[in-house]
């Protein structure tokens, strides 16, 4: 257990930081799942808008320190292939 002032305003810190990224990522993990079960459906026009959401989305946690900007683009990059794949697959 923290004993100085300072440790425990930290400890204080650290929570209510934990919260607010859990937030954050419960949301991300949320609006990608939407995206995915459109995807299933097979619907490329909800697809293509559930993926600009999920984009809006990691690009506003990325500015934040919950997500490393790099890590909400490789989670663009492949939600974008998937979409990709989706419409090569109607097309042919």
């Amino acid at each position: 257990m923290a004993h100085s002032l300072s440790a425990k305003k930290r400890v204080r810190q650290n929570a209510k930081r934990r919260t607010t990224n859990r937030a954050r990522k419960s949301q991300v993990k949320g609006q990608i799942k939407q995206f995915e079960t459109a995807l299933e459906e097979g619907n490329v026009e909800a697809a293509a808008a559930q993926l600009r959401l999920t984009a809006q989305k990691l690009d506003k946690v990325a500015s934040t320190s919950t997500m490393h900007k790099r890590t909400a683009a490789r989670k663009k990059s492949r939600l974008a292939k998937k979409l990709n794949a989706l419409k090569a697959k109607q097309g042919a």
